[in-house]
């Protein structure tokens, strides 16, 4: 019998997200606050504006108002869209195949976060931080043309960053944090047993006994990671930052549930030890990417600041997804991904009405780490071009409410995912966008 490949695209998490309209490069997140969203991130490592900086340069600590604690906690509002238009996919019976586009695969997410910083002297300060810094989740019509390649993808993360900072100068600071991070990843399609069984000549008497069914892979597991950061003020008016993230590497280890095929024959054959359906006990092993981020924040005078980022993100560390037995090491499911490295260019502005009230304006392109001849249902990815606008209301001397909106215009994308005798051929184009919203309480005391 051949393989039944179930495309297992991109583990790796979400409180909320979606494919194609992963908030960042590939399911990355950047959503860590929501007082860097108005500007679209841009300064992210050299801004240290508050608490959150424990993310995204824990260098910042030492910059935050000294002899104070921060605390800074807030939530994002996520709605992705992103509808699939067929443009011919076929049965691996080369027939058109029934069903629909799968309806609009987003759906509203939240993503919260936390942090705290607790100065130790006058050079060191303490940190925590928890968020969720990859995500994907997708669901399509369980009838979509497109079953037997995708129907559910449901990845998490959990986050835990305690850091450490210390002010050498006046002009230098440095971070260094550790990341303890739980990944779960969920993923469903159908299974055509039908064309499985009569991709084997052996079986093909009882392909008229088969009918299709459904197949769920899950696993989890955690790891370690590091991130670290300096912080120089060149000049009173400008601070560059630079911000590392390390990869984490996994060994995703669950199970791989496949339903029955509708008939006892068929069902022992499905079981049989050689089979990939047979299901069990599987594993995974999976890297997630690095990052390197270098920003500036540049004061122009009493009224604005003008800040940019560039990042890189480390994603060609993904070159194939494979999910195998563990009692065999044989292969349950195996996705050439191909993914490319990527860099990211944000621009932002910050401008004071009042000693109250700051406004905030940003845009960034993001490029993907996806290729049109490797797009997949599960993560349809393409470059994106970013929109922001948010702001900062001062409530007294200590507190502070921050807010954002983003609009994330994503190229359209085309999919061609051939998935041979088992899934047949995906073909056609992806239309998405992404609409977020956040909102931030920090304070000092």
């Amino acid at each position: 019998m051949n393989q039944i490949r179930i495309s297992i695209a991109s583990s790796t998490l979400l409180l909320a997200s979606l494919p194609g309209v992963a908030l960042a490069s590939g399911f990355q997140l950047l959503e860590q606050n929501a007082s860097g969203m108005g500007q679209a991130y841009a300064g992210s490592a050299a801004v240290a504006e508050d608490a959150s900086t424990v993310f995204f340069n824990p260098a910042g600590m030492a910059l935050l108002a000294p002899g104070k604690s921060h605390i800074a906690v807030g939530l994002d509002f996520i709605q992705p869209s992103a509808k699939f238009s067929n443009a011919g996919s076929t049965s691996p019976a080369l027939i058109p195949l029934s069903g629909g586009t799968g309806g609009d695969a987003g759906d509203m997410n939240y993503v919260p976060h936390a942090y705290i910083v607790v100065p130790l002297n006058e050079r060191m300060s303490f940190g925590l931080g928890l968020g969720a810094p990859f995500g994907l989740k997708t669901e399509y019509d369980a009838t979509w043309v497109g079953r037997f390649h995708a129907v559910k993808s449901d990845v998490k993360t959990m986050n835990l960053n305690p850091s450490l900072s210390y002010k050498v100068s006046d002009q230098l600071a440095l971070g260094f944090g550790l990341n303890y991070q739980k990944l779960k990843g969920e993923f469903s399609s159908a299974v055509d047993y039908p064309a499985a069984i009569y991709a084997n000549p052996l079986t093909r008497p009882l392909t008229a006994l088969a009918k299709p069914g459904s197949a769920m892979l899950s696993g989890d597991d955690t790891a370690w990671g590091y991130n670290f950061g300096a912080i120089f003020q060149v000049s009173p008016q400008t601070r560059l930052g630079l911000s590392y993230r390390s990869a984490i590497k996994y060994h995703l280890e669950g199970t791989a549930n496949f339903s029955s095929t509708g008939n006892p024959i068929t069902d022992v054959i499905v079981k049989l030890p050689v089979s990939p359906a047979r299901g069990g006990n599987i594993y995974a092993d999976i890297k997630l990417p690095d990052t390197l981020t270098a920003s500036v924040d540049h004061h122009v005078n009493d009224r604005w600041d003008v800040l940019a980022d560039l990042s890189w993100t480390g994603w060609a560390k993904i070159p194939v997804l494979q999910f195998n037995y563990a009692n065999d090491n044989s292969i349950v499911s195996a996705t050439q991904e191909n993914w490319r490295n990527t860099w990211r260019v944000a621009l932002g502005g910050v401008y004071k009405v009042n000693d109250s009230w700051k406004l905030k304006l940003g845009t960034a392109f993001d490029q993907s780490p996806v290729s049109s001849t490797y797009r997949t249902a599960r993560l349809p990815d393409n470059d994106r071009l970013w929109l922001s606008c948010g702001g900062q209301y001062q409530l007294s001397k200590n507190d502070a409410v921050d807010f954002g909106y983003t609009h994330i215009f994503v190229k359209k994308s085309s999919i061609a995912d051939n998935g041979g005798a088992s899934m047949g051929l995906l073909q056609g184009e992806y239309k998405s966008d992404v609409n977020m919203f956040g909102i931030q309480y920090s304070r000092g005391f």
